[in-house]
């Protein structure tokens, strides 16, 4: 079993998100790193103010709607030409692409629905939101109405919390 050195953090609770983002940006300017923000809602601004490098959440979406795409023209493709051939409307099924314009909406579907599921699944895996996974959220009051930043103990970093108006600081 590996052995994990805790480092220690200071934690400060605020009442407001645009106090949270100025608190943040103000820290960063004093040259010390928020570690963690946690929040009930997401805060607009908040990923630059904290320097986080911009999401690929996009791209993966994007790829996931290709696999979504895939499959549907590999499955209409099977069904209509291998698996149970018919002759609907005068059109035969000898080829998928003469009968492609029958199969868009089967298409659209399974893009967004690979898109959407694989997002979440993607979203949950990355967090740790998964069955079994320890919550990470140190104060439940974050979840409802109140607002955290976490950084790392050091000198001069309580006094500068203050100075940004936490309603109450700890240390872990």
């Amino acid at each position: 079993m590996a052995h994990t050195e805790h480092t220690p953090v200071v934690r400060a609770l605020y009442l407001d998100d645009d106090v949270v983002l100025d608190a943040v940006k103000n820290l960063r300017g004093k040259g010390i790193k928020v570690k963690e923000v946690y929040s009930p809602f997401p805060i607009h601004g908040l990923d630059k103010a904290m320097g986080l490098k911009e999401t690929r959440i996009a791209m993966a979406a994007f790829m996931y709607g290709l696999i979504g795409l895939t499959v549907a023209i590999l499955i209409t493709s099977y069904m209509m030409n291998i698996d149970w051939p018919q002759n609907i409307g005068g059109k035969p099924s000898m080829t998928w692409g003469m009968n492609m314009p029958a199969f868009v909406p089967i298409m659209f579907e399974l893009t967004v629905f690979f898109a959407a599921h694989l997002m979440v699944w993607t979203f949950m895996i990355i967090n740790k939101l998964y069955p079994g996974a320890a919550p990470q959220n140190p104060d439940p009051r974050t979840t409802d109405h109140h607002f955290m930043i976490e950084v790392a103990a050091g000198e001069g970093v309580v006094d500068a919390l203050k100075e940004t108006g936490a309603i109450e600081i700890a240390e872990a």
